[in-house]
């Protein structure tokens, strides 16, 4: 039934609704919201590696940082591998003829593992171990996180390329935001739902709390993967047939340097907004003397920038907007926002700090659509599938988020230090000189993403559709 014959009250009900124009035919509206549950699951896994149990670990089993931080980054170490895995599920044979699903369905097997063992590896990593080698608790725990990683890893990879092969370039756009704020509902909803549980903490409720969302991830990932592929049957044969080799692949996405650039700009760019994800709170605090509660507030004005982001990407990719140019729309915003975060000390302005941190939000949530958009809509060239693409953007992505943050922490620390000791002169001997430097540090690397975006313009896709604003294109 097209729009015209639609009833309406069906019009306006379907045009109201946030995302309902990501559906397409053959990939209705509750196929659509089903599949995006892998995104829920990534996002409440993030919260549990990079958020709740980096806390338990340090303050409650009372583990050194610096081990804690070494498990947080075996996930982002191993992030390469998104890169083949990719690859394995665009050459991917079976006898029914799925080439996705299996990688869904086994990158939640990978999470839900990694999870189930997790809270048992962090007891013995704490010091409650009667039996065994000294060092069973940090190979225990290395190996829950490493488990952890590259179910998500492989979930996201294979999930992403789903959505790209069963959506059409007119609804990749909406898609694409729906996937993102998916992921952003997954980090909220459980982030509050095991603050609260942790709240009166022991060891017995760790268990139950960190195996109750394996549990969870499991059933979100099932329901979403549940029919999303169909069956195509293939001859012993075929299936015989050698696969390409992940290095001609590589070459064919390589061939004309578009590919190349684009995993350069992805890298660099996220580096660019990344490098304060650590450094925003403690900045409000100690530069600007904000209070817990107050800092606390950041990471809901972020989220409600990028929110925004994501919505009127959507909007600007379905009139018609080149992903590339949104891309450097989203850059600017960026350099915008790390000027007014620099501005908030001197001028004692608490509204600059958070204005920045909701530009913030809003220029990194749609430079990353506008390039996810890119890598989905990538030509396919040779042996190089849409998987091998986003496996890519995302190994890109990840790899220069731990980078960025690892750097952007550690030039704070050197620099405070050198500062505070007077070595960087009696001006520069301030608390705020340490941030001040790493937003700078933000600042240029945006500034060569915008240069490295513009020969990129001329090859960035298109996605025209019927011109207007409707709020189905906004994501809340």
């Amino acid at each position: 039934m097209t729009s015209e014959e639609r009833h309406p009250l069906t019009q306006f009900t379907l045009n109201m609704l946030p995302f309902s124009d990501a559906a397409s035919e053959g990939f209705e509206l509750r196929q659509v919201l089903r599949l995006s549950l892998f995104q829920v699951s990534v996002g409440m896994a993030t919260v549990m590696l990079l958020g709740t149990l980096n806390r338990v670990m340090i303050v409650e089993l009372g583990l050194s940082a610096f081990l804690v931080a070494l498990m947080v980054a075996l996930p982002v170490l191993i992030a390469p591998v998104r890169t083949f895995l990719g690859f394995r599920s665009d050459t991917h044979r079976s006898a029914i003829g799925w080439r996705r699903v299996p990688y869904l369905w086994f990158g939640s097997l990978w999470q839900f593992g990694g999870l189930a063992i997790m809270p048992f590896a962090l007891i013995v990593l704490s010091g409650r171990q009667a039996l065994g080698p000294v060092w069973a608790g940090e190979a225990l725990a290395a190996l829950a996180f490493l488990m952890t990683g590259l179910g998500i890893h492989m979930t996201q990879t294979a999930g992403l390329a789903l959505a790209s092969d069963r959506s059409t370039p007119e609804t990749q756009p909406r898609v694409v935001a729906l996937l993102y704020v998916m992921f952003l509902v997954g980090m909220a909803i459980s982030s509050v739902i095991m603050g609260l549980l942790l709240r009166d903490f022991s060891e017995t409720r760790l268990v139950q709390v960190v195996q109750g969302a394996a549990l969870a991830t499991l059933l979100l990932n099932l329901v979403a993967l549940w029919k999303q592929e169909r069956m195509r049957p293939t001859t012993k044969a075929e299936r015989a047939t050698p696969r390409p080799k992940f290095a001609e692949a590589w070459a064919d996405l390589m061939a004309g340097g578009s590919a190349g650039r684009l995993l350069f700009v992805v890298a660099v760019g996220t580096a660019g907004f990344q490098m304060q994800d650590v450094l925003l709170e403690p900045y409000g605090g100690e530069v600007l003397g904000l209070s817990v509660a107050a800092t606390t507030l950041l990471t809901a004005v972020w989220a409600a920038g990028a929110i925004v982001g994501f919505g009127l990407s959507a909007r600007w990719l379905a009139r018609g907007m080149n992903p590339i140019r949104m891309a450097a729309r989203g850059v600017l915003f960026g350099i915008v926002a790390l000027s007014t975060i620099i501005f908030a000390h001197p001028m004692s302005s608490t509204m600059l700090f958070f204005t920045g941190a909701g530009l913030i939000g809003f220029g990194s949530g749609t430079f990353a659509v506008a390039l996810l958009t890119s890598a989905m809509a990538m030509p396919v060239r040779g042996n190089a599938g849409r998987g091998l693409a986003l496996g890519a953007w995302g190994a890109a992505q990840a790899v220069a988020l731990g980078l960025g943050v690892a750097v952007g922490g550690a030039t704070r620390d050197v620099v405070n230090t050198l500062a505070l000791k007077g070595y960087m002169g009696e001006a520069l001997t301030s608390a705020a000189t340490g941030y001040s430097v790493v937003y700078h540090i933000e600042i240029g690397l945006l500034f060569i993403t915008l240069i490295a975006l513009g020969p990129l313009v001329r090859e960035g896709q298109s996605y025209a559709t019927k011109p207007g604003i409707r709020l189905a294109e906004l994501p809340a």
